[in-house]
């Protein structure tokens, strides 16, 4: 009987050993979201710019990037000059200004150009709590009905592009054509 209680914690330790062990190769990077495969959620926010009611009917006809961003994100001045790169590309990208100071995004937008198509002002959060983003910068791929197809959380670079979005963008854009 006293064996038997000795093999109990040895047993738990073992557990929790593999456990844990596996965990070593889970990228945490990567963040599932519940939305893949659904429409953009139904929001009613002003734009950054010119302050126009947006709505997610205005995300709607050609695939694009949903780019949740804020001058308060370090990360997001990082990833801004690859966004602007890839708007000039033609690359479609909206972005929803998280949580932000729109007079300070209207700034950011004139001091290191404007990459968006379209700009929401998400001063509240209530889209990024929808989308269920975790903070910026976030990048969602949509079709071009509005379908969240791919999440990715943090930096697009260059090689982040070249390796992940881009060929997932370029099947959005193929699937789009008559």
């Amino acid at each position: 009987m006293r064996r038997l209680l000795l093999l109990v914690p040895l047993a738990l330790f073992l557990g929790m050993a593999v456990f844990l062990y596996r965990g070593l190769w889970l990228d945490p990077s990567e963040l599932p979201s519940a939305l893949i495969g659904k429409p953009i959620p139904a929001f009613s926010l002003p734009a950054v710019q010119d302050g126009k009611l947006l709505s997610e009917a205005d995300l709607k006809g050609k695939p694009a990037l949903v780019n949740v961003w804020a001058t308060w994100c370090v990360a997001c001045r990082v990833e801004h000059p690859v966004l602007n790169k890839l708007a000039e590309l033609g690359v479609n990208i909206y972005g929803v200004n998280y949580k932000d100071d729109n007079a300070a995004a209207q700034k950011w937008l004139v001091e290191f150009h404007d990459p968006y198509q379209l700009n929401i002002n998400d001063a509240r959060g209530t889209l990024g709590l929808d989308l269920g983003v975790y903070g910026a910068p976030e990048t969602f791929l949509i079709d071009k009905a509005g379908i969240i197809r791919h999440k990715f959380v943090g930096v697009i670079d260059e090689r982040v592009w070249r390796e992940q979005l881009a060929p997932l963008y370029q099947e959005l854009v193929d699937e789009a054509q008559p």
